[in-house]
């Protein structure tokens, strides 16, 4: 039997909550105000049953016995997340420049799929994509 989650939370080490808060706030994404204090830890809402916790540096340590990574010389991660076409890829890239982000790399089109990325204020890479689900018609899925 394939191992099941309802839900998945990542977990990211920000310098400053309020604002993460206000950055991703800025892009549209709403926060669970039952997993955030806004001191400590956020509970970003990705979408159905998809969150990220926006951790201060000191809580995250309290999960983990690892250092920190320093996310100007190392990637931890990139988060992925699809967007349903070009034109909103290139919005929201666009707008997490403007309210605080930084370019990540530039826009790459693979045919079946469109990306761009930024990183947040505290450096965490996010991709957006738009993938043309009609490139994939009568292939089986994984």
């Amino acid at each position: 039997m394939a191992l099941s989650s309802t839900h998945i939370f990542v977990n990211l080490h920000v310098k400053d909550v309020k604002k993460s808060i206000a950055f991703f706030t800025e892009l549209g994404f709403e926060f669970n105000m039952q997993f955030t204090d806004e001191e400590k830890a956020a509970c970003l809402v990705i979408g159905d049953n998809m969150f990220a916790m926006l951790l201060t540096e000191d809580y995250f340590k309290s999960f983990t016995k690892k250092e920190v990574v320093d996310t100007g010389k190392y990637a931890e991660l990139t988060i992925a997340l699809s967007a349903e076409s070009r034109e909103k890829v290139d919005e929201i890239v666009n707008k997490a420049i403007s309210v605080g982000g930084q370019l990540y790399c530039e826009p790459a089109d693979h045919g079946f799929m469109y990306q761009w990325g930024f990183q947040d204020p505290d450096g965490h890479i996010w991709e957006i994509a738009h993938m043309d689900m009609n490139s994939f018609e009568g292939q089986d899925e994984v």
